[in-house]
């Protein structure tokens, strides 16, 4: 009989190499979102200095006017619209059929079928099988 320490997997060290190979999707897209923060940051505020140097005005970060109040705006404008389309997406693939889609429903109705005809196979098979000899 084996231990239970032997079908336990063998704890490893904490290394830069094993981080990486265990969550690089996480990462990368963690990298992703904040070097495209930082670009929607400086973007907004190039954008935001040349309209108030339009008006005549100085560009701020905080006060009445800051640029942290068009920043937070544009911001959440983008995630609202980006989580309504996760939801739509999440919500709508749940009841509609798209064939031949991984996240569409009509896969599982197709394998289950496949499994019925292979099991029905199977149960003739094994009733034409003849018995064994003694």
């Amino acid at each position: 009989m084996a231990s239970a320490s032997a079908t336990q997997p063998q704890a490893r060290g904490f290394t830069p190499s094993r981080l990486w190979h265990d969550y690089s999707l996480s990462l990368t897209f963690a990298a992703l979102f904040v070097l495209s923060f930082i670009g929607h940051t400086y973007t907004g505020w190039m954008q935001y200095a040349a309209d108030q140097q339009s008006h005549n005005e100085t560009a701020t970060v905080f006060g009445d006017s800051g640029y942290v109040w068009y920043w937070g705006e544009w911001t959440l404008q983008n995630w609202q619209s980006e989580f309504l389309e996760v939801a739509a997406m999440v919500v709508l693939s749940s009841f509609l059929i798209h064939k031949g889609s991984a996240e569409s429903k009509d896969g599982d109705d197709e394998i289950k079928e496949l499994l019925t005809k292979i099991e029905g196979r199977l149960s003739k098979l094994e009733d034409d099988e003849p018995a064994p000899k003694s």
